[in-house]
């Protein structure tokens, strides 16, 4: 197996690169896998590993190679040194183990509902990876059809986004694309579109998610725009009973999805 112990080697500086930066993600088509956790999602979620990087004092290769004995290409496995490790984990609990991966396609013609009355989250200019990675976290928790993300911020494979979904990036699925794209997606494919706003709504108990529906959440600070309003077939809100007027993107996600889902029970 080979080895590295240099921070100056070639391999310890791409693997940099893409951590940090979207551009370099995006030309090369890579992006990095950290956790033993995410790498065994990545894996069911038929992503291509290009190569392993183990720190052998935190996880034997044997633990590792393991995953892969199904694999018709497996990666290159290499061993890092203490120093290079410190150099590349993103976080404390990388157990390890880091991978580089080759992206996918997310575009809206990637996404084919398996069901008449598909589920699906939309959320619009979301800025914070953090909050990209709880709204899939909370699609994997409700099992939606689909995520799709309008005019995104920054990429999917953002090592925060990663970190912040545990991994659910690799296995749910997820699209991207303008405001007007995902309109004209959702209205060719018979989808009612419902959001999450302050004007001209009903509490969002009343309406009726059983059929076909999209759920529409904005920013707190701004909200959605005026596009996904005058294409609304209904605006929902949550009732506030404090002094503010808004939750977190996320946690006001979660209360609309398992209200469609609790409503989908008996069906």
């Amino acid at each position: 197996m080979k080895t590295i112990s240099s921070i100056q080697n070639p391999t310890v500086k791409q693997v940099n690169q893409l951590r940090e930066k979207s551009r370099a993600r995006k030309n090369s088509g890579l992006f990095v896998v950290e956790g033993k956790r995410e790498l065994s999602l990545a894996l069911k979620g038929n992503y291509t590993i290009t190569s392993v990087l183990v720190y052998e004092a935190v996880c034997p290769p044997e633990t590792i190679k393991i995953l892969f004995n199904n694999t018709v290409n497996p990666p290159e496995f290499i061993s890092i040194s203490k120093d290079v490790y410190q150099k590349l984990a993103y976080r404390e609990t990388t157990e390890g183990v880091l991978a580089i991966a080759k992206s996918k396609e997310h575009t809206l013609n990637t996404i084919v509902f398996q069901k008449r009355n598909p589920l699906v989250l939309v959320a619009e200019a979301p800025e914070k990876p953090g909050n990209i990675g709880a709204l899939l976290r909370t699609a994997d928790a409700a099992n939606v059809d689909a995520v799709i993300i309008a005019n995104p911020k920054t990429d999917l494979y953002n090592p925060n986004i990663i970190r912040s979904g545990v991994g659910c990036v690799f296995t749910r699925t997820i699209a991207t694309g303008n405001t007007n794209e995902i309109i004209a997606f959702l209205k060719k494919n018979g989808i009612r579109i419902y959001c999450a706003a302050l004007t001209a709504s009903v509490n969002y108990h009343t309406a009726d998610f059983t059929g076909a529906t999209a759920i529409v959440v904005g920013t707190e600070a701004t909200g959605l725009s005026e596009a996904w309003l005058h294409h609304a077939d209904q605006n929902i809100i949550i009732p506030m009973q404090g002094e503010i007027d808004s939750m977190n993107v996320s946690v006001s996600a979660a209360i609309l999805i398992f209200e469609a889902k609790r409503q989908r029970e008996f069906l």
